[in-house]
């Protein structure tokens, strides 16, 4: 029974992934914008940063999730991400669900962060993409150099298709090429070509 339900949730995930289903959604909590106060938000952020496992990080994460500012979740998936692995799934789902509902409150370096985070994990949410390409690309000015870079590297390595979003980071790109360094072009570049999108 155990192997049967893990092949459901397998293809399920396959399923979901390929476009093939809708994400469901838990309907909010009444806590889900219950925020805490801007001292135990920074002493959270004290504490995410340093952690030294994602699994320490996820573990603050599930006890305290709901109450993190937009900084601190977005933190959260860039340090879990950071540590480079993609055995980590506990508490994924809900992260990325928390993210997607105040993601207009991230800030440009936060939007980006959160992208690459998930990309590193190898963990793909569809509703949480599509969220993050229209803030990213409503912002696309605000970004820096690295930020579109790192925003351009995700979706692509992801192959989640945002045609508008790399529209605005190639415009963006043109208009300030000057201020991008040698790895922030080339990641943008390899970005470009791998999701096979055509930049002027």
């Amino acid at each position: 029974l155990e192997q049967a339900m893990e092949t459901q949730t397998r293809r399920k995930r396959l399923a979901l992934e390929d476009g093939e289903l809708e994400e469901e959604r838990p309907p909010p909590r009444a806590d889900d914008d219950d925020e805490a106060d801007i001292h135990q938000q920074i002493a959270w952020g004290k504490q995410i940063a340093r952690e030294r496992t994602p699994e320490a990080i996820l573990r603050l994460f599930a006890g305290e999730g709901r109450r993190f500012n937009a900084r601190n979740l977005s933190m959260t998936a860039h340090r879990v991400g950071k540590f480079g692995r993609r055995d980590v799934r506990v508490h994924l789902e809900q992260l990325a669900i928390m993210c997607e509902r105040r993601v207009e409150k991230f800030d440009p370096q936060g939007i980006a962060n959160t992208a690459w985070g998930f990309a590193k994990m190898d963990f793909v949410d569809r509703r949480l993409f599509e969220a993050i390409a229209v803030q990213a690309r409503k912002r696309s000015g605000q970004l820096n150099p690295q930020d579109m870079g790192n925003t351009a590297w995700a979706f692509a390595t992801t192959a989640v298709a945002a045609p508008l979003l790399f529209e605005a980071i190639a415009g963006e790109a043109l208009r300030r090429v000057r201020e991008f360094t040698s790895t922030d072009m080339a990641c943008t570049v390899w970005a470009f070509a791998t999701a096979a999108v055509a930049a002027p």
